[in-house]
């Protein structure tokens, strides 16, 4: 892209008052930006208000600083690997997925390995859930999208806490040295920042093995309006949604409405009636989301996701798969069962002394068998 391109471009889109629906109308009736420009008051007034056709024959504040920024930004395109690249809605490689949404960005910017696009994102799944996930939670998140990466298909993701996060480290333990796309984070913000900061290094392992994409200018801050779109492009870039845990007023719960919405399928991990996390994925499910308990769960739904044979992702890679057995049956994990519960609960249903319980529950614990919740809490973990 040159310069000017990408001046006529961030100009476009930083216009007050001139949204992506204004300038989709005026690219559909005039042309490129450079074209825009070109026009006179009474032309765009055919397409626009008179304050919006005012406000776009005059640059806006900060403009040159923002070409400035972003020309720069792109100078550095590759640097150990990892390149920097713009999408605009005018070119080949926009997405196709998101030409089909009601408001497509006009402009995307990518930042990660070379060989990787977003056209390959057709075979895609979403993995999102709570930001503040119990342990189960979390490890499902992973295992879902570890299995979901050993059948070849790419995770897409917002790199927030919790199971976000959970969900781009699994995508990336079945890539191991792979050279593929194996995920891609959406973020709220510029490409020159990552949020949560505690996310860098995993941040930086996405870009070896993946994408970061972005809407937002350089230089935008984590804004909370901003996160709802994030989410609506998490949802148009993926072939359909998986919802691993979600609280009823949930960001999850938008992107899972709007991959509906879109026609795409929706997924959803049933959890315990007592979790308040489980309650946005029993909603789903009685909405008509389909309740998964392994991942070929999702791939059923999917036949011509399924790129290798049937071992690709076996059964027993379900981390939430009910026919999981341990191989040696415990008594006190019989007891415990799968949802939480309390020490005292526990001695009331086995007979055991607080002390022998203790002294047991701890060896499950550092055997992986069990976690310790908030609140005095255990709760078994599915895998086992």
């Amino acid at each position: 892209m040159e310069r000017a391109e990408l001046a006529d471009w961030l100009r476009l889109s930083l216009t007050p008052g001139i949204g992506d629906g204004a300038a989709r109308r005026l690219l559909a009736a005039f042309g490129l930006p450079g074209q825009i420009f070109g026009q006179t008051a009474a032309a765009l007034r055919q397409v626009l208000s008179q304050a919006q056709a005012e406000a776009l024959q005059a640059a806006p504040a900060g403009l040159q600083a923002a070409i400035d920024q972003t020309w720069q930004w792109l100078q550095t395109a590759e640097v150990n690997g990892v390149t920097r690249r713009l999408v605009t809605l005018g070119d080949t490689g926009y997405p196709a997925s998101l030409l089909e949404m009601a408001d497509p960005p006009l402009m995307l910017y990518l930042l990660g390995a070379a060989d990787f696009d977003l056209t390959q994102l057709r075979h895609s799944i979403a993995v999102v859930g709570s930001r503040n996930p119990t342990p189960q939670g979390a490890t499902n998140a992973r295992s879902f999208a570890r299995a979901l990466g050993d059948a070849g298909l790419p995770v897409v993701s917002g790199l927030a806490l919790g199971v976000d996060g959970a969900a781009h480290q699994g995508a990336l333990d079945a890539a191991g040295d792979t050279p593929r796309l194996a995920t891609v984070a959406v973020v709220g913000t510029g490409l020159d920042r990552v949020y949560p900061a505690r996310h860098r290094d995993l941040a930086h392992r996405i870009t070896l093995q993946g994408l970061i994409v972005s809407e937002l200018p350089l230089g935008t801050p984590p804004l909370t309006q901003n996160f709802p779109k994030r989410n609506r492009l998490i949802a148009g870039l993926a072939r359909g949604t998986l919802v691993v845990e979600a609280a009823l007023a949930s960001g999850s719960l938008i992107t899972a409405r709007l991959t509906s919405e879109q026609g795409k399928e929706v997924f959803a991990i049933p959890g315990s009636i007592h979790s308040p996390q489980s309650r946005g994925c029993h909603a789903l499910i009685r909405e008509g989301a389909k309740l998964v308990e392994s991942v070929n769960d999702i791939l059923e739904e999917l036949p011509p996701l399924r790129t290798q044979g049937p071992a690709a992702a076996p059964a027993a890679d379900g981390p939430a798969s009910s026919s999981h057995t341990p191989a040696a049956e415990d008594p006190l994990l019989d007891a415990l069962g799968f949802d939480p519960v309390s020490l005292d609960a526990l001695s009331a249903r086995t007979g055991w002394s607080a002390a022998a319980l203790q002294a047991r529950m701890l060896e499950l614990e550092l055997e992986g068998h069990i976690s310790r919740l908030p609140g005095g809490l255990f709760q078994r973990m599915a895998s086992t």
